[in-house]
């Protein structure tokens, strides 16, 4: 990589560390490794997150969606939204977004010149600049359905940023027929190792959060589960058996695929105050 080393590592860099890519400075390999470390299973937690990004979005394509929101999409290697997405239609269209700079740079020229795709630089949590911007504009049709996806991103989302608030505001700006698809870090199974890990993300731009199931499950308010409901990462419409040995008895955090169709309970309305952990 040409451009100067950073001073902290960040979410977006590790993963890709963590996949195998090429796309990270000595800082992130530096910190990836220390969890590592802690948790010598994290390649393989990773790579069960990206193959259940392939599932989740060719589901969502299966069903007729053509427009992906890849929120806190990272660094779009190792099978990226629209080169799945493209498997199932040629008509796609993607939105890639990020905080981090890197990636947004990185992404841009991964991308290259595809009308159909764009890569947006911004926070994630700043709706209005994500869906009104020139990006959304070329890229979006907010009139027809959107899958929005946010994988193991949102346990990078500080509580006082109110991560099921940032949901529900870009599920208000959805069509019906919408889709949300979701994975997000948890502390159980963890919890001799859970401390250690968020004190090496501590280090990092990327402080990490882990939360409750119930935590994560209210974040699909407003959505009605697909089958099989919210499950362990890798069991989410795993085909077969054939990978279940490498995830026997492991721990992988919470995985779910929602749409929005009008007919979501109301229930679980104001969870958001109090369901934190």
């Amino acid at each position: 990589m040409n451009t100067p080393e950073p001073v902290h590592a960040s979410a977006a860099r590790m993963y890709d560390y963590y996949l195998g890519g090429t796309h990270n400075f000595t800082v992130d390999r530096q910190r990836a490794e220390e969890v590592i470390a802690l948790l010598p299973i994290t390649p393989t937690i990773m790579r069960a997150n990206r193959q259940f990004l392939r599932r989740a979005v060719r589901f969502c394509a299966e069903q007729g969606v053509d427009q992906f929101l890849d929120l806190g999409a990272g660094i779009p290697t190792e099978g990226p939204v629209h080169e799945v997405v493209g498997e199932v239609t040629p008509d796609y269209r993607v939105l890639y977004v990020d905080s981090e700079e890197a990636a947004a740079v990185y992404g841009r020229q991964i991308l290259g010149s595809d009308p159909r795709c764009a890569f947006l630089h911004a926070d994630i949590c700043d709706i209005d600049a994500v869906l009104d911007s020139p990006e959304a504009n070329k890229v979006l049709d907010l009139s027809r359905p959107v899958a929005v996806l946010l994988f193991s991103v949102l346990q990078f989302v500080p509580d006082a940023a109110d991560p099921w608030g940032v949901v529900a505001a870009y599920r208000d700006r959805l069509a019906d027929g919408s889709y949300l698809a979701l994975s997000h870090a948890t502390a159980e199974g963890l919890a001799a190792q859970s401390g250690d890990v968020t004190a090496v993300y501590s280090k990092t731009d990327n402080p990490i959060r882990y939360r409750s199931d119930d935590a994560v499950r209210a974040m699909f308010e407003g959505f009605n589960l697909v089958e099989p409901g919210m499950t362990r990462i890798p069991e989410w419409r795993m085909p077969g058996k054939e990978s279940d040995e490498r995830y026997v008895g492991k721990v992988f955090g919470l995985a779910g695929v929602g749409v929005k169709d009008g007919t979501a309970s109301g229930a679980m309305r104001g969870a958001r105050g109090r369901v934190r952990r």
